[in-house]
């Protein structure tokens, strides 16, 4: 049975009380191990260890040399990236053939993307003086401190090193709190960085949950100088309320109800592919996600013809199985609450075009978080299934006639991450795009990611962007010098 420990120091450490919990594998329910829960205690050893590695060896690199030292630990996640694979694959229980393209790969990026693209960059300004001498200003970055780093289950590699790759590359030392449905790929870095001769103390892990847990005591320990955050809205709220004692940085990337406009000079065949990945992709487990799906009257029976096609031949099997493409949910829990959104939305009035229930996967698998992927129509747009994040394999499609009714139902929503726009007209395109109350705007493409770019949405979607110059913004104190000529 497997034990995951936190790494503390550059050293692997046991709960001081002994409190563990289960990690079990969502394809079947079996136990995987046990991961040990974080007291205070463990979260205070980490974010001091934290603290003092920012005045060791770690603050004396160059830039260049911390870039190096990340392209390294790139180079050794991909060495061992058959065991990064495995424990991704065990955790979440995604299909290899996804997770080997997307997670472990993305995951490893994150590190030499960031390494090259987070320099500090100086500004510099001349100004006049009374004196008629000048004075010059300088821009100076300096790490911002520890930072929290709070991570979610759904991409549990990508996502983490997607913060902690930025925060190493601008000096910052960090405390990662997974999820505590994916332990294993967070801990298993540990081993990297001690491999690749990242001083103790630059990256800590510690396991547990939210409230009266790890990610409490984390999120308000008074040492943490910043907090990044993925996950729900709610979870988001009580974290800012931590971060606001001491005015602590907070960057949080968080729920989502993202539309996707289907118009009808699309190429159609495109829309359906890109569409099917939006809302299917990881099981639906995608904050990015297109539950809302609006399409021009004039193509909708097709379009919705050709989803339903596609949805029936997605196959449900085993992270092993080379013709699976299609897992199960992350845990039983999650899969209650999805099917209670199944139940919702027949409650609520919907026409199950596909899907809507629990398939029967045998006896093997049937004790595990399995749900099918489910297409509805015929709701208004004051149903809960269309008002709430579901994060679960299921759309609802529903026409629409103008331009400027596509998107008002697009924006009707609280949430303002993404959106996926299908059109070959450009015009329309960036004029629509331009529209879109939200951070990220797909068009004729969805989750296509140049790390460079912003990252982050609006309205409860989160706070604060991240990648490239906008990392810098969050990961780095800027100070200015001033200097009298």
């Amino acid at each position: 049975m497997k034990e995951f420990k936190h790494f503390i120091n550059g050293e692997y450490v046991a709960s001081a009380s002994g409190k563990t919990f289960e990690n079990r594998s969502p394809v079947d329910n079996s136990l995987i191990g046990q991961v040990h829960e974080a007291g205070e205690a463990e979260v205070d050893a980490a974010v001091r260890a934290a603290k003092a590695a920012l005045k060791g060896p770690w603050s004396k690199l160059t830039q260049k040399q911390r870039a190096a030292m990340l392209n390294k630990i790139a180079d050794r996640i991909n060495e061992r990236f058959d065991e990064f694979l495995a424990a991704e694959c065990l955790d979440t229980g995604k299909p290899r053939s996804m997770a080997s393209h997307i997670d472990i790969p993305r995951g490893a990026a994150n590190f030499k993307e960031f390494a090259d693209s987070m320099s500090h960059p100086t500004e510099g300004f001349r100004m006049e003086t009374p004196d008629a001498k000048g004075a010059v200003n300088v821009g100076h970055r300096t790490p911002k401190g520890v930072v929290a780093v709070i991570s979610p289950w759904n991409l549990p590699l990508l996502l983490m090193t997607f913060k902690v790759g930025p925060a190493l590359a601008c000096g910052n030392t960090v405390v990662v709190k997974p999820s505590e449905e994916t332990p294993a790929t967070a801990t298993l870095l540990g081993e990297v960085m001690n491999e690749c001769g990242i001083p103790a103390g630059v990256f800590n892990v510690v396991h547990g949950f939210g409230p009266n847990s790890a990610g409490a005591f984390l999120t308000t320990h008074p040492l943490v100088d910043a907090i990044t955050f993925t996950g729900e809205t709610r979870t988001g709220e009580i974290i800012m309320k931590a971060a606001a004692v001491g005015l602590r940085n907070v960057s949080m990337e968080c729920g989502g109800k993202n539309p996707g406009l289907v118009f009808a000079d699309c190429d159609l065949e495109k829309a359906v592919e890109g569409t099917m990945r939006s809302a299917f992709v990881n099981c639906g487990q995608v904050c990015l996600g297109t539950e809302r799906v609006y399409v021009e009257r004039s193509i909708f029976d097709q379009f919705l013809a050709r989803m339903k096609e596609e949805v029936a031949k997605l196959k449900l099997g085993r992270p092993e199985d080379p013709d699976a493409n299609f897992g199960p949910l992350v845990s039983l829990e999650h899969r209650d609450k999805v099917k209670s959104y199944y139940d919702l939305a027949r409650e609520e009035g919907a026409t199950v075009e596909i899907g809507g229930g629990v398939p029967d996967m045998g006896a093997e698998l049937n004790d595990g978080a399995w749900i099918e992927p489910t297409i509805w129509t015929g709701l208004p747009e004051d149903a809960r299934v269309i008002r709430e994040e579901i994060f679960g394999p299921c759309c609802h499609i529903r026409p629409f006639d103008t331009e400027e009714e596509a998107i008002e139902l697009a924006n009707d929503t609280n949430y303002g991450l993404a959106c996926a726009i299908w059109t070959e007209n450009s015009a329309r395109a960036l004029r629509v795009a331009e529209q879109m109350e939200v951070g990220l705007a797909w068009v004729n493409s969805w989750f296509l990611r140049d790390l460079r770019t912003s990252f982050g949405g609006a309205k409860q979607s989160g706070l604060g962007r991240e990648g490239g110059v906008h990392g810098l913004e969050f990961y780095t104190e800027t100070k200015n010098i001033c200097i009298k000529l």
